[in-house]
């Protein structure tokens, strides 16, 4: 009964664990580019998670654009951008050491990778 018991609690706090480091990984800089037709367009974004909020910005060779309606569900988040007074959808997954990227582009799929900066 013990061992049961001890097992259960065990797999309930190492569950709670990883959502929270989930959660907390995705905070910070990450860099990489947006696959375009014409070719890759390199982007950087500082994420910061507050529950389940996701705010920041992306910044691209001349400028930084704040993030909007950004929201966050374990490996999965969301979030607008105002590009020249096109909104940007964009969707990502979280995979620890990189982050996939998903921009609808007035109806098309741009496609991007990024990797976290090392602060140095």
């Amino acid at each position: 009964m013990k061992k049961r018991l001890f097992s259960t609690l065990a797999l309930v706090l190492c569950s709670f664990l990883i959502c929270l480091a989930v959660v907390a990984d995705l905070t910070g800089k990450w860099s990489g580019a947006i696959k375009t037709p014409n070719g890759d367009f390199p982007v950087k974004y500082t994420f910061k998670v507050e529950g389940d909020k996701l705010t920041g910005t992306a910044d691209g060779a001349d400028t930084s654009i704040p993030i909007t309606d950004g929201k966050i569900s374990g490996t999965n988040f969301t979030f607008n951008l105002d590009f020249n007074g096109t909104m940007l959808k964009n969707v990502g997954k979280f995979y620890g050491d990189s982050i996939t990227i998903d921009v609808d582009y007035n109806g098309t799929n741009l496609h991007g990778m990024l990797k976290r900066v090392e602060e140095k």
